[in-house]
């Protein structure tokens, strides 16, 4: 047990260690998010100038799009250490106090997925985050008492897929809230390039391309592909493992992926809400189970893609799929079975 234990701990820091070194290091090596990036130099920059920690950020949108990697740019430009964590970690007072007292003047605590906080937790971050003090109460009943400390000036970035969990009181205490979207082929075409260099891999601007158009605009999502086609030229390919556009088609045609991006599950979406439901507006919950998949998942991994590339919209009355969805099938459009009016 202790060595399969050992095992997974050199599973894991490896894995890491791989990650890491995909990341960019700085905001001139990360593409895309340019009005993002250009907001948070400014910031940066003039904290730096003025020798201040910086204000509250929060960093929102789908998972993937490089919430944790901007964090650490952040860091990197302004000069200041990071400590990183995740909302579920933190279950108590006790365990929030102890990493805002282990900050020092400008740190940066990196809190993700921070819409699972618990309220509890969120209350105690109110003062940290406007007054760096935080009262924590020591027993219960008669003997209670708070014993205030009082915290070094810091930044908090908060990273969330889903801003609308957060409370309102947490959200308004974020000074600069920037919201990601997804990236164009053409930026994902750029940091594939730098992570085929990382990776040592062979390939030609048109292969890397033919990944990035498929990557359904993330950046997480294109580099593992990336790793996938990587494995398959090895093997498969006569040219020593170099990466063209007609072998990372095929490479990802193994995995299902189409010309549009659109994995298994996301045809099995619309085809569910097309034949089995016919066509008819469809709940979350009635999809889930119709596919087979969490409502969670379909809510926040393929749902916003679809929505976004015009195959699926939400109504009042459920799920539909549009015209272009139905094109997809080769089924005629809603709109075009009406019948003319003469």
């Amino acid at each position: 047990m202790p060595n399969q234990r050992f095992i997974r701990s050199e599973l894991n820091t490896r894995e890491e260690s791989f990650e890491l070194s995909l990341r960019p290091q700085s905001f001139d090596d990360f593409p895309g998010q340019e009005s993002i990036k250009e907001r948070l130099q400014i910031m940066v920059e003039a904290a730096r100038s003025r020798d201040e920690p910086l204000s509250h950020i929060l960093l929102s949108g789908p998972p993937g799009l490089g919430k944790t990697t901007l964090a650490g740019i952040i860091a990197n430009s302004r000069g200041c250490n990071i400590k990183a964590t995740s909302g579920p970690v933190i279950e108590k007072p006790g365990d929030l106090a102890g990493l805002l007292t282990g900050l020092d003047e400008g740190d940066i605590l990196f809190i993700d997925e921070i819409h699972r906080l618990p309220i509890q937790i969120e209350e105690y971050l109110y003062s940290a985050m406007e007054d760096f003090v935080i009262d924590i109460m020591l027993e219960q009943g008669v003997g209670a008492r708070s014993v205030r400390l009082n915290l070094p000036e810091f930044c908090l970035i908060g990273a969330t897929t889903r801003q609308g969990k957060l409370s309102a009181p947490l959200r308004s205490r974020f000074t600069m809230p920037c919201r990601m979207d997804y990236y164009k082929a053409e930026d994902l075409q750029t940091i594939l390039t730098r992570s085929a260099k990382v990776l040592g891999i062979g390939a030609e601007p048109e292969g890397l391309f033919e990944i990035a158009r498929r990557s359904r605009g993330t950046p997480r999502i294109a580099n593992n592909l990336l790793r996938w086609v990587r494995d398959y030229a090895q093997v498969k390919s006569p040219n020593g493992g170099n990466v063209t556009k007609e072998l990372a088609a095929q490479a990802l045609q193994k995995l299902d992926i189409d010309e549009d991006g659109l994995d298994e599950m996301d045809n099995r979406i619309l085809e569910a809400i097309l034949i089995k439901f016919k066509g008819r507006p469809v709940g979350l919950k009635s999809l889930a189970v119709a596919v087979g998949e969490e409502e969670s998942t379909i809510e926040d991994v393929y749902e916003p893609y679809l929505i976004q590339e015009g195959y699926l919209m939400r109504t009042p009355t459920g799920r539909i799929v549009t015209a272009k969805g139905e094109k997809r099938f080769g089924l005629q459009s809603a709109a075009s079975k009406q019948p003319e009016l003469l």
